[in-house]
């Protein structure tokens, strides 16, 4: 299948997968991961009608930037804090952010140069040492300190679950992050705005999006399999 077809096949099994956790389809991001993806197949996907756009590295943010024009851009891959100066200005959600040093780096910047940054946390749900993400029990000291920001406002949780054979298997993680999800936003946070659960690839988006995902980052399933 071409790569219109493959976007209508994904948006139809998003619609039935939240459908089951009660959302509707317009409450459901589909984010396009392109990473390793070249300028003409990025062009496609935005006249096909995809508008949000993730990228792994800043560097290939900064390469394809031409292309990624008329589309929201997200920062979905580990963020080192001497990069956070050369984020372009069309990123409209650093999915990342898993330190506290990254977060006040953010603020030093928007700071500086009069820029707004929205971010998720990014949660080790399954404590995997190799991978992003802080520990749940540092959730919360980095709320408050968001909380405490003026140019850095968080907008939910990320997480990316384990690998594993069958998709099944990663319905726990996914649980626990929306039952996370759920207890932070009842916090009477003031500029925090936790309405956003980014959860669940190629692999895995259907079960994510049964269990609460409203933002789901796809890539294979889009672009096909890629080096």
């Amino acid at each position: 299948m071409g790569l219109k077809e493959n976007i209508e096949e994904v948006r139809e099994r998003i619609n039935r997968a939240a459908a089951k956790f009660g959302h509707r389809p317009e409450d459901i991001t589909l984010i396009a991961v392109t990473k390793t993806v070249e300028e003409d197949r990025i062009r496609e996907a935005i006249q096909l009608g995809m508008k949000d756009m993730g990228e792994n590295r800043v560097q290939e943010m900064l390469r394809k930037q031409e292309a990624f024009q008329g589309a929201h851009l997200h920062m979905i891959g580990q963020l080192q804090r001497n990069k956070v100066r050369q984020l372009p200005d069309s990123v409209v959600l650093v999915q990342s952010v898993d330190r506290l040093s990254l977060l006040e780096e953010l603020e030093r910047i928007g700071i500086r140069d009069d820029r707004f940054f929205e971010v998720l946390l990014e949660v080790s749900i399954a404590g995997e040492e190799q991978k992003g993400g802080c520990p749940v029990e540092e959730i919360p000291s980095l709320l408050d300190a968001a909380e405490a920001m003026t140019h850095v406002r968080c907008r939910g949780f990320m997480t990316v679950a384990p690998v594993v054979e069958h998709p099944e298997e990663s319905r726990i993680y996914f649980k626990k992050m929306r039952t996370l999800f759920e207890k932070n936003r009842t916090i009477g946070y003031n500029r925090n705005q936790l309405d956003i659960l980014s959860m669940g690839m190629s692999h895995d988006f259907e079960v994510a999006l049964e269990e609460g995902a409203t933002m789901v980052r796809i890539g294979t399933a889009l672009f096909g399999k890629r080096s």
